[in-house]
């Protein structure tokens, strides 16, 4: 089920899987919906939806333009690996760097990654707003991918700071994105961030709203961002 289902929802967002990607697939439903019996990665269990609502949904983002050849790419609040993982398996060009404030959640996404051949891959652990202020990481980034992790205005100032001048951060948004995009219109100004295309998303079998965001970065974000969890939530952006 969860194989026919992924073909065919990949196949209606004009994505062909080689053989070898629909095997690696395969491998990461069966050691998600495993784990996740024993650790809260998800709620959806169902093959049909893991395929559509999971994976279909995490390369609704992909688009060749925006994902140069062996870009460099920070997956922030990666959960259970999405987007990280199906980027990875689709584009195994891309160095994936998978970052959670959860240990346990990286040391699944390793397993995932053993298992299913990932090699580009790097796992982070530590807090958005923390790990920005370190040289290593700070505008080290090609992409940074963000899916249901916060809202826009505060997602802005956990993501951009890891965004290379240039590089673009893809927020991956649910039915209040029009909202959020008002919302953060000042973070983006202050943090050197432009909203370059708003791209409604309709997923195969699904009625509900959501849109992937691609916001250019355009400058340095000031170092004084992010800035703690308290202090961001007082006084946003």
């Amino acid at each position: 089920m969860f194989q026919n289902d992924l073909i065919h929802a990949m196949e209606a967002m004009g994505l062909v899987l080689e053989d070898y990607q629909i095997r690696q697939f395969c491998r990461f439903e069966e050691l998600l919906l495993e784990t996740n019996k024993v650790m809260n990665l998800t709620a959806i269990t169902d093959p049909g939806e893991v395929a559509v609502k999971h994976m279909a949904d995490s390369l609704s983002c992909y688009d060749e333009r925006y994902f140069p050849k062996d870009a460099s790419l920070l997956d922030l609040g990666t959960g259970a690996g999405f987007p990280g993982i199906p980027l990875a398996i689709f584009r195994p060009d891309l160095t994936v760097t998978f970052f959670d404030s959860l240990q346990k959640r990286l040391n699944f996404l390793n397993e995932v990654c053993r298992e299913t051949g990932l090699r580009k891959v790097a796992f982070l652990h530590g807090r958005a707003e923390e790990m920005a202020h370190q040289e290593a990481y700070r505008e080290q980034f090609d992409l940074v991918t963000s899916r249901a992790v916060a809202r826009l205005s505060i997602l802005c100032e956990w993501a951009l700071p890891y965004v290379r001048n240039n590089g673009l951060f893809i927020a991956l948004k649910g039915a209040q994105y029009e909202e959020e995009i008002k919302e953060a219109s000042n973070a983006l100004r202050i943090l050197g961030g432009i909203l370059e295309e708003v791209r409604p998303v309709t997923l195969p079998g699904l009625s509900d709203k959501r849109a992937v965001l691609y916001i250019r970065k355009s400058g340095t974000s000031p170092a004084k961002y992010p800035r703690k969890p308290k202090m961001a939530a007082k006084h946003p952006l």
